[in-house]
């Protein structure tokens, strides 16, 4: 499982974005955002624009690093 959960934990420990401030602006328990970041559960190509929209509301810059590593690794793992 991945690198969302793995970009999704840096980018709320560096812009002090909680999980659960996260999960109230999803709309959706906690428990989900723990998982994603855990690496317990990968959110789904949907949940990614949604978590996108989410940080923007949050904290604009921490949406734009989410979006920045996370693309770069996905483009970086298509190289391979």
């Amino acid at each position: 499982m991945g690198k969302a959960g793995q970009v999704l934990k840096h980018v709320l420990e560096k812009y002090e974005v909680s999980q659960y401030s996260l999960a109230k602006t999803l709309g959706i328990e906690r428990t989900n955002v723990y998982r994603w970041v855990h690496e317990m559960r990968d959110p789904t190509a949907e949940t990614l624009l949604d978590i996108v929209k989410a940080l923007k509301t949050l904290n604009y810059q921490a949406a734009e690093e989410f979006i920045e590593l996370y693309l770069r690794d996905v483009l970086k793992d298509n190289e391979n």
